[in-house]
């Protein structure tokens, strides 16, 4: 598997502000960088749970509160390089089946945060397929802003977990930095779902 030409066309940052659109009590977990800047860029909520640092855990922290919290619906958006660095993390979504689940992968091939290097998904892993492979409910390839609509339109469905990959163009627009002290981002969250902060 070489070098895989990429052309897409959608820009990151709108995609996830139509992603985020009318979201209601969506909670939301951001994978490092990217993802992050582009939800607060869209619009800082406290039901934002924001990721520093943590470089593949995305998904599991999602899987984790959807567990927590199977009435709420739960997106997790990540990007291709860091769902990669915990692709193991897919196997144990399907094993545990929670519902409420939706990741939501911004896949333009590249690692944004260091240096715009060709990743797996820039030499063909399609990250969608992988998902399916392991049996997640649904999965798709969104290239559209239609695309964009359609994925928003499942993030209340209770049908098993759910995959999409959002093939995104490269770059980096300027950065729209969330809050980064983790105990106030871990309470804010805990007192949005009706927790005391600890």
């Amino acid at each position: 598997m070489g070098k895989v030409t990429q052309q897409h066309s959608l820009d990151r940052r709108d995609a996830v502000a139509r992603l985020l659109q009318d979201r209601g009590d969506l909670l939301v977990v951001t994978g490092l960088g990217s993802p992050s800047y582009d939800a607060m860029a869209a619009g800082d909520h406290d039901n934002n749970y924001y990721l520093w640092a943590a470089m593949g855990s995305a998904a599991m922290i999602g899987l984790g509160l959807a567990r927590a919290r199977p009435d709420r619906s739960v997106l997790v958006i990540t990007g291709d390089g860091e769902l990669m660095m915990g692709v193991g993390g897919l196997a144990t979504i399907t094993v545990a089946q929670p519902a409420n689940l939706t990741i939501a992968v911004l896949d333009n091939g590249l690692f944004g945060e260091t240096g715009l290097q060709q990743s797996h998904a820039g030499h063909g892993v399609e990250i969608s397929r992988i998902a399916e492979s392991m049996g997640f409910a649904w999965t798709g390839i969104v290239r559209t802003r239609e695309d964009i609509d359609d994925l928003r339109g499942r993030l209340d469905d209770r049908d098993g977990p759910r995959l999409a990959t959002i093939k995104i163009k490269g770059g980096n627009p300027p950065r729209v930095l969330p809050p980064r002290d983790g105990v106030y981002i871990k309470n804010r969250f805990r007192s949005a779902l009706g927790f005391n902060p600890i």
